[in-house]
């Protein structure tokens, strides 16, 4: 199926886009790698009257260390994420996320802030910055703001993000030494899609107890979960084999997940448990190795 007709261009500068964006106001979307809003034109779910390519903004492009943050630029690909030595290094984590998105084709071509615009509740990118308690970096003509994860990701599909706006830039506080962070996911078969999913940050005590715990849970609901009941499971704890899975078991909690003809409802709750607890073992590990 072809879309429906629009006006195509591609903007020169962020200003540029801005005006442009600010002028159609709803009628306007905005095109970064593709992925997801070119399929949902074709198939007429999406039928913007303007759309605003933003390939040419390098400048929205790469990473690099700003103090103790991380800084990624929009409109970088999934595929320099995880090959990053940088995150591979300092946020492993989000590294094993982006290795795991679509397929080699999407991942050269699919970018972070495209992923987390969307706000798919089968991706994985607001799994694993929900864990990372990343920000993101919005700016229109009016001002530029910043917005945490936690308030950015608000239903299905749905964000922070104004008519008016632009993600720039998404920020990751870098892990003090002692910290450990890693994904876990299980994916749909068929599409690479999120079925359950864990993303998790540990920081480590010189003791060999947990300072703090964040852990994320994706495809439970409409958005990331944050896992509460395990954080507080671990906090302060040694994290044993027998503490782990028991602050695993609580990963559902608050949850009412959406069953469907490939997992149950039930099912999701009893693997996001699962992967919850891979997840936090490898954080585990990798926290101890740094030291704490």
């Amino acid at each position: 199926m072809f879309p429906p007709s629009f006006r195509y261009f591609a903007a020169r500068s962020l200003d540029e886009a801005l005006d442009l964006l600010t002028r159609d106001g709803e009628d306007a979307r905005l095109l970064a790698g593709g992925h997801s809003l070119i399929p949902a034109m074709k198939l007429r779910l999406a039928a913007p009257r303007t759309l605003i390519d933003l390939g040419r903004l390098n400048d929205l492009r790469g990473l690099r260390v700003d103090g103790d943050t991380m800084a990624i630029g929009a409109l970088t690909v999934h595929a320099d994420v995880a090959s990053s030595d940088l995150v591979r290094r300092r946020l492993p984590g989000l590294a094993e996320a982006a290795s795991v998105i679509g397929d080699a084709q999407v991942r050269n071509r699919g970018t972070i802030g495209g992923s987390v615009t969307h706000a798919d509740p089968g991706a994985d990118f607001p799994v694993i910055l929900t864990a990372l308690n990343a920000s993101f970096v919005l700016v229109s003509h009016a001002e530029k703001r910043m917005v945490s994860a936690s308030d950015f990701f608000i239903d299905f599909f749905t964000t922070a993000l104004a008519t008016d706006e632009i993600l720039t830039e998404i920020r990751v506080p870098l892990p003090p030494p002692g910290a450990g962070t890693a994904y876990a996911k299980m994916s749909h078969p068929a599409s690479g899609y999120v079925v359950v999913s864990a993303g998790a940050l540990l920081i480590h005590q010189p003791s060999g107890r947990c300072e703090s715990a964040s852990i994320a849970i994706g495809g439970l609901g409409s958005g990331p979960l944050r896992a509460r009941g395990t954080e507080a499971a671990l906090q302060g704890r040694a994290l044993t084999a027998e503490v782990i899975a028991a602050a695993a078991a609580k990963a559902a909690e608050g949850s009412n997940p959406e069953g469907d003809v490939y997992a149950s409802a039930d099912y999701k709750r009893h693997m996001a448990a699962v992967y919850a607890r891979r997840a936090i073992e490898e954080a585990a590990r990798r926290s101890a190795r740094t030291g704490g």
